[in-house]
C-alpha cells in the first residue's frame, strides 16, 4: 500500500514538474525593449569592430548590461534608478579588477560583494534579475587577464558602456510611457532584517562556497560558477529553486548545443558582434514567457560576453566542457543553498550569529550610540 502511494506520489510530482516545464506565460513587453537591450549590448561591440578593438567594445558591452535595470516607473525614477545601477555596476567591475591583482581576496572580495549587493537590491527592491548581473560583472572581471595599468582603461571603457545604456533607455522610456501607462514608485518599507540582512548573508555565503569550491577544483573558467549558484538561490520559495535550477541545466545543454553550432561558424568581429546583438533580442523577448528557453540562448551569450577576445584562437570544445561543469557545479550548490535559506531550523540557528555581527545602524528599531 505505501509503496503503490509513493509510486503515485512520484508519478504526480513528475506531471507538474512536466507542467511547469512546458509552460508558457504571457508577456506585456512591447518589442522596443529586446531591440533596446540588443542596441545597449550590440552598439559597444559594432563600435569595436569598427576600430578594430573587439576587446574594447567586449568590456562596455558588460557594462551595457545596466539596462536590464530599467524599471516600469515614471521617467524621474527610471533615470534615477539607472544612473544608481549603472555606477553600482561601475564599482562591482572594478572591484573584480583589483582583486585579479589580489587573487589571494578573490573569494572574500566576491562574497562580500554578492552580500552587500544582494542587500541594497532587496532593501530598494530591484526587481529581477536582482544582484545577478552585480556579480557577474565582478566574477568576470576578476578572472579577465588584465595589469595595473590597464585598470583605467577597462573601467572608463565599462562606464562608458554604461552610460550609453542609459542614454538608451532615456529614448525607450520616451516612446514606452506614450503606449504604456508606468507603475507608480512605491514607498519603501521600514527594514525587514530577515529579507534584507539575514537572505542577503546566507545567499552571499552560498555564492562564496561557490567560488572557493571551483577555485580548489581549479577549473579553467571558475566564475562562471557563483553566477549560477546566485541565480538559483535567487528563487522565492524551494519550488521555484528546483524549477529554476531544472530550467537552468535543461537550457544550458541545450544552448551548448547552440554555442557548439556558433563557434563552428568562421567567426571575425562583425559576426560576434551581430550575433551579441540577435541573441540579446531573442532572450529579453523570451526570458518572460519561458526562463528554461531563454537560457538556451543565454548560455551562448555569456560564452560571447567572457571570452569573445579569445574566440579566435581558442577551443570550442574546451569552453562548451568548461561552461557546462560551472553551470551544474553551480546550480547543484544553489540548490542546497537555497534549502538551507529555506529552512526555519536553519534560519532560527543562523539569525541570532548574524544579528551579533550586523552593524547597529542595521538592526531594525536599534541605531548606534551618539
Amino acid at each position: 500500500m505505501r509503496h503503490h502511494w509513493t509510486w503515485h506520489r512520484l508519478k504526480a510530482l513528475a506531471h507538474e514538474e512536466w507542467r511547469a516545464l512546458i509552460t508558457i506565460n504571457p508577456s506585456d513587453r512591447p518589442w522596443q525593449m529586446p531591440a533596446s537591450v540588443a542596441l545597449a549590448a550590440g552598439l559597444p561591440m559594432l563600435i569595436g569592430a569598427y576600430f578594430d578593438h573587439l576587446d574594447y567594445g567586449l568590456v562596455s558591452s558588460l557594462g551595457g548590461m545596466a539596462f536590464l535595470y530599467l524599471p516600469r516607473t515614471p521617467l524621474h525614477h527610471r533615470m534615477v534608478t539607472m544612473m544608481a545601477c549603472a555606477f553600482g555596476f561601475l564599482g562591482c567591475y572594478v572591484v573584480g579588477l583589483i582583486v585579479h591583482l589580489l587573487p589571494w581576496l578573490l573569494v572574500p572580495a566576491i562574497t562580500l560583494t554578492a552580500v552587500l549587493v544582494t542587500m541594497v537590491c532587496r532593501y530598494f527592491r530591484v526587481g529581477p534579475p536582482g544582484s545577478l548581473f552585480f556579480v557577474m560583472a565582478a566574477s568576470i572581471a576578476a578572472y579577465t587577464p588584465s595589469d595595473l595599468m590597464q585598470l583605467p582603461l577597462k573601467a572608463g571603457l565599462f562606464a562608458l558602456g554604461s552610460l550609453l545604456s542609459t542614454q538608451i533607455a532615456f529614448l525607450y522610456s520616451l516612446i514606452a510611457l506614450r503606449i504604456r501607462t508606468p507603475a507608480p514608485v512605491e514607498p519603501l518599507q521600514p527594514l525587514d532584517f530577515d529579507v534584507v540582512v539575514l537572505d542577503s548573508v546566507l545567499i552571499g555565503a552560498a555564492v562564496g562556497v561557490a567560488l572557493a569550491l571551483a577555485q580548489a577544483l581549479q577549473l579553467d573558467r571558475p566564475y562562471w560558477v557563483p553566477v549560477s549558484c546566485l541565480a538559483v538561490i535567487q528563487g522565492l520559495s524551494v519550488r521555484a529553486i528546483w524549477n529554476r535550477q531544472l530550467h537552468r541545466i535543461l537550457g544550458t545543454v541545450l544552448g551548448l548545443g547552440v554555442a557548439i553550432v556558433l563557434l563552428s561558424l568562421p567567426l571575425e568581429k562583425w559576426s560576434i558582434a551581430l550575433s551579441i546583438m540577435t541573441l540579446s533580442f531573442v532572450i529579453e523577448t523570451a526570458v518572460i514567457r519561458h526562463y528554461g528557453f531563454a537560457v538556451i540562448f543565454i548560455t551562448p551569450l555569456t560564452i560571447f560576453l567572457a571570452d569573445a577576445a579569445s574566440l579566435g584562437h581558442a577551443e570550442p570544445g574546451a569552453i562548451i566542457q568548461a561552461r557546462f561543469i560551472d553551470t551544474v557545479l553551480g546550480c547543484f550548490i544553489g540548490l542546497i543553498g537555497g534549502i538551507l535559506l529555506h529552512n526555519a531550523r536553519f534560519r532560527d540557528m543562523a539569525r541570532p550569529i548574524i544579528r551579533r555581527l550586523t552593524p547597529l545602524a542595521l538592526l531594525p528599531g536599534r541605531s548606534p550610540p551618539p
